[in-house]
């Protein structure tokens, strides 16, 4: 059913008076039972008060009746002491028994040392069950024994007044647990035993007067109205359970002190009392309203400042104060309905005079609702209608404006989502949007084709084109897109469907949306497999190249031992006799034509990409000596300065004698006649090995230094560009760094910076090698 403005406002006004007076009576209502539950607590404070001052009293009543019984047990003591030898082996059987009879106490007992100190046990009593009793266990009573033997003063319990005696709490007996116990001990250093006599009483009480502390919360609930139990409350033992004692003959009992509930009673619990308890010890008192078994019940817990603080919880009936807030409550609630029936009439009429010019306001808009902004409205108003009105026509204006240009808006972002979609669709990269949880949420043709997966195989669902070996590496790289940062493109590895490899460039960005947050990664994937051929091809072609050029030095290298090795042959062909000194020249230049010429292989023959720990120092000797023979060529000398101490580091041995062949033939090449090249190798703070390649040639002009690495950028009249590219490339895959600074007319410094890795065993065996080699 439509309500009309008319009584759509006049139902407004009568909620909010409604409203209004519902808060009234909501704070009307808090407030009263604030202050009723206020002076209950204060009620239950004093009671409280009232019964701790109580319990004090019977307490030191109790603790006067133990001075008076260890007064007494003393005096027995000195007496039994002046009756008894020094020796217990000489107290008679039945001597104990008449000194008892005789003092008018219980029982006499007497305690020796036995296994030379390290126990304590009854040697004679005139209790039977007394007899031999270990006292080992039981707990700081041995220590104060020990204490008693040794210095006739005890310290770890309270209660002592006399020299050479000891009056222990009131116990229960470990022969009899029936019964409390008050036990003194005397011990006066002139026999080996000691003393202790005891008094046995059924009235005797561990703690206090239970009964009296009974009678007085009974009497309590009788004249304070409404209240329904007392508790004492242990905060040590609530919610663990009573501290059980264990005596030496095995029996468990709990002594009052360590009970849950130290008197009174408590029939009325509640889940959260542990919780209360512990939050009345820290904050000295807690009140609460709560519900027990169906009961509304108000409780108050405040602590008792004793020798050990416990909680005194008084439970009161809250029926009384939902009875007197629920008769306020019905007395508002009728006030209420009256002022509510007037103020609906008033406002019904109100709301008529205010309505009129609303219709005509409701079908200019809805003029407007269908997409008709010419017509005007004509209110005639002064107030807010009228300029309610006028904002209207302002409002059919510009919407008739935004209409025009959102109809553009809307054409020039379809054409943009055209263009969208046909650069994805036509792009020969492979496109893939993942979402965080790794997800596929679109492919595009080319990654179709590329990994051979359709789109209904991949779409919400992990894609699984990375291989093992790159997982790791896989994952650093998603570390530090999610941390913000832009790691570009980078070279890597990925699966077909049909388990190929393939050589991939990618490049992975983050999605954002409207809020700025990231929702989701696309990657670009461009196969490289084409690229990885022709940088192989340019790689070997270098080679070629450089072999070619030491082929000339080689040969001269070779020819001079050949030309020794064929005039000693001559001349022991004339004189047709072999001499042993002309034969060991022989096998040494021999020697040496095939170190050259297995040097000289290392570039001809092609070899497998194997990363090992080595040494580069013996990498660097054996290019030195298979560039050797060309340096003498050209009049050039080579500096070595190689420090003791270099790590390993990982590599691949040949492509590293390829660099350093590359960059030792460019200084070379760059120097004069009677130049020099210097080589050094060390190692840094950082972990890694240093390889400086330095020659004082023409250098290179500045504004070459940055193209240096770009294919076929060159000086040199018969160069190709490509030796220094495929060596920064080799050192990239090495990890490594490879930086070039140059001065024209002054030389040029190459500077290769390898991670080193931790191998000292290795280490040790290549340094006998160079050893040898010097």
């Amino acid at each position: 059913m439509r309500l009309s403005i008319k009584a759509k406002l006049s139902i407004f006004i009568s909620c909010t008076v409604l409203l209004a007076l519902l808060m009234h009576m909501i704070v009307n209502y808090y407030t009263t039972k604030s202050k009723l539950t206020e002076e209950i607590e204060q009620r239950m404070r004093v009671t409280a008060q009232q019964i701790d001052i109580s319990v004090k009293q019977a307490r030191h009543a109790a603790q006067l009746l133990d001075e008076q019984l260890a007064e007494k047990l003393y005096v027995a003591s000195v007496h039994i002491a002046s009756k008894l030898p020094p020796d217990i082996e000489d107290v008679r059987d039945g001597q104990l028994t008449e000194l008892s009879k005789e003092l008018r106490i219980s029982h006499i007992s007497l305690l020796s040392e036995v296994d030379n100190g390290q126990d304590i046990v009854v040697k004679k009593s005139s209790d039977g069950k007394e007899m031999g009793l270990s006292t080992k266990k039981w707990s700081y009573w041995y220590t104060a024994f020990q204490q008693l033997l040794k210095t006739g003063q005890v310290t770890v319990s309270e209660g002592q007044k006399f020299h050479n005696f000891w009056a222990g709490p009131i116990d229960r007996s470990s022969s009899d647990p029936d019964y409390n116990d008050k036990w003194g001990y005397y011990y006066d250093h002139k026999r080996n035993y000691i003393i202790n006599p005891y008094l046995r009483n059924e009235s005797i009480q561990s703690f206090f007067d239970t009964k009296r502390i009974k009678e007085l919360t009974e009497k309590t609930k009788e004249t304070q109205a409404n209240v329904l139990e007392i508790t004492a409350f242990n905060p040590q033992t609530i919610g663990k359970g009573p501290k059980v004692t264990r005596r030496s003959d095995g029996q468990s009992i709990i002594r009052p002190e360590d009970s849950v509930i130290l008197y009174g009673s408590h029939e009325y619990e509640h889940a959260l009392d542990k919780k209360y308890v512990h939050e009345a010890m820290a904050n000295e008192s807690v009140f609460v309203e709560c519900k027990v078994d169906g009961g509304y019940v108000l409780k108050g817990f405040y602590r008792m400042q004793d020798k050990k603080p416990y909680v005194l919880t008084i439970v009161m009936d809250g029926q009384a104060l939902a009875s007197t807030l629920h008769d306020q409550l019905m007395q508002s609630i009728a006030v209420g309905i009256v002022l509510l029936e007037i103020v609906l009439v008033g406002s019904y009429l109100l709301a008529g005079m205010l309505i009129r010019p609303v219709q005509a306001i409701v079908q200019k808009v809805n003029m407007i609702s269908v997409g008709h902004f010419s017509t005007r409205l004509n209110v005639e108003r002064k107030d807010e209608l009228g300029i309610l009105a006028a904002r209207i026509n302002a409002m059919a204006r510009n919407l008739n404006m935004s209409t025009d240009k959102m109809r553009t808006l809307y054409e020039e972002n379809r054409t943009i989502k055209e263009q969208l979609e046909s650069f994805i669709n036509q792009s020969n990269d492979a496109i893939h949007v993942n979402d965080l949880s790794g997800r596929v949420q679109r492919v595009n043709q080319a990654f179709v084709d590329m990994f051979g997966w359709s789109m209904e195989d991949v779409l919400d669902m992990p894609l699984s084109n990375i291989p093992e070996q790159v997982l790791e590496e896989e994952l650093e790289a998603e570390q530090l897109l999610r941390s913000g940062q832009n790691i570009g493109a980078r070279e890597t590895l990925r699966l077909t469907r049909d388990g190929r490899l393939l050589d991939v460039s990618v490049s992975t960005s983050p999605i954002y949306n409207e809020r700025g947050e990231c929702v989701a990664w696309a990657s670009i994937i461009r196969d490289m497999t084409s690229r990885k051929r022709m940088e192989e091809l340019l790689r070997r072609s270098e080679k070629l190249t450089t072999v070619g050029q030491l082929a000339a030095g080689v040969a001269h290298e070779i020819r001079n031992p050949l030309t020794t090795l064929r005039g000693f042959l001559q001349l022991q062909q004339q004189t047709k006799h072999l001499n042993s000194g002309h034969v060991n020249m022989m096998l040494s230049e021999l020697d040496r034509i095939n170190l050259i010429v297995s040097e000289f292989l290392i570039l001809a023959k092609p070899q497998a990409v194997r990363f090992q720990p080595k040494d580069v120092r013996i990498i660097m000797g054996e290019v030195m000596s298979l560039l050797d023979s060309q340096a003498h060529l050209l009049n050039i000398g080579f500096v070595k300065r190689f420090s003791e101490d270099v790590p390993l580091v990982e590599c691949e041995e040949n492509q590293l004698k390829q660099v350093f062949i590359n960059v030792i033939k460019n200084a070379m090449e760059a120097i004069s006649d009677g130049g020099k090249v210097e080589l050094s190798i060390d190692s840094s703070d950082e972990g890694n090995v240093i390889i400086v390649i330095e020659d004082n040639g023409i250098g290179i002009p500045q504004d070459h230094l940055s193209r240096l690495g770009d294919p076929f950028f060159t000086n040199k009249e018969k160069g190709t560009g490509l030796g220094l590219m495929v060596s920064q490339r080799i050192i990239h895959n090495h990890k490594g760094t490879f930086d070039i600074m140059s001065e024209e007319d002054c030389g040029t410094s190459v500077t290769i910076r390898l991670p080193a890795i931790d191998n000292s065993q290795a280490r040790s065996r290549d340094l006998v090698v160079i050893n040898k080699m010097k």
